[in-house]
């Protein structure tokens, strides 16, 4: 089973009763109409279909087909829907709305535009934005499926430097405690690498899913000519499993030989176990490592080192 805690649980029943709720989803018909809910769902099926049947239907709305059929009977019995005998099936019949049918699936559409309307009119333009995007990406979660995570690696854009230290130490400070030294310390190594930027030695990489920032990736010159470095290998938590972390670790080093390197090198410390595992599965060999205390913990940093 999978994991599933309380809290989101609840948060998610506290949205659907909300969401019913301002919506009048409970009301006995929708928007003022003469249909009920399940009602308009079938006529807006109905009116978006060509010819389906009520087996179509009903696997679409995930409904009980004596429901379905009971319901298709009202129909037909106001004079909404007509229906003919399927010519490749003989015991199908195909369904359309009359004129009459499509004539009140345009009031109701109309009805559901305005009620929709009023309900974005009651919040703030901010808020509006927030809830649309929160909309977007409900869709997004329950329509995917088990697609798997397109990946896309960009370069930098404005803003990437504020954000890849923002989202590292909210991470950092999430899973292990840390405090905002390491916030200072990514804050210099990221305007340190702003200043001394060379397109010949330097580069850098973010990983999205779905246009959202999953993790990034650095490589930065050192004072040997032959030694370049990895630095702020990161993965978002909703990232992880999806292949992020490597795909960012196999591109800095494949840019890494391109540039000439002969050796790549990177600092991290013991408790970052899912980093340490892409390192070494990429051949980096660990050199040396020594106890230090930041960030607020007592910590052991490490220096791996991969010949190019």
């Amino acid at each position: 089973m999978l994991d599933r805690p309380q809290g989101d649980v609840a948060l998610l029943r506290a949205f659907n009763r909300l969401y019913t709720n301002q919506l009048g989803l409970l009301d006995a018909h929708l928007d003022g109409s003469r249909f009920t809910l399940s009602e308009a769902r079938i006529l807006y099926e109905l009116a978006h279909r060509e010819d389906p049947t009520a087996a179509d239907i009903a696997r679409t709305l995930n409904m009980d087909r004596a429901q379905i059929s009971r319901t298709l009977k009202r129909f037909a019995d106001r004079g909404l829907l007509e229906t003919r005998d399927d010519p490749g099936h003989g015991r199908q019949q195909l369904l359309s709305l009359t004129p009459t049918g499509r004539a009140a699936f345009a009031d109701l559409d109309v009805r559901a535009q305005e009620a929709i309307g009023a309900l974005l009119d009651r919040v703030s333009a901010r808020q509006r934005q927030r809830l649309i995007g929160a909309a977007s990406v409900m869709m997004q979660a329950f329509d995917g499926g088990d697609e798997p995570a397109s990946v896309t690696l960009r370069g930098l854009r404005p803003g990437d430097l504020g954000l890849v230290a923002a989202r590292q130490m909210m991470l950092y400070a999430e899973e292990y405690g840390w405090d905002q030294g390491y916030e200072a310390l990514v804050s210099r190594i990221l305007a340190d690498f702003h200043d001394q930027f060379d397109p010949a030695r330097d580069a850098a990489w973010i990983a999205d899913i779905d246009g959202e920032m999953a993790g990034s990736i650095f490589l930065v010159h050192g004072d040997d000519p032959a030694v370049a470095k990895l630095r702020l290998l990161y993965v978002e938590s909703f990232a992880r499993g999806a292949g992020v972390g490597r795909l960012l670790v196999e591109t800095c080093i494949a840019h890494a030989r391109r540039l000439g390197y002969r050796r790549l090198t990177l600092w991290t410390n013991s408790v970052l176990a899912a980093a340490r595992h892409i390192y070494e599965r990429a051949g980096f060999v660990l050199v040396d490592e020594a106890p230090h205390h930041s960030f607020g913990h007592d910590l052991i940093g490490q220096n791996w080192s991969l010949d190019l």
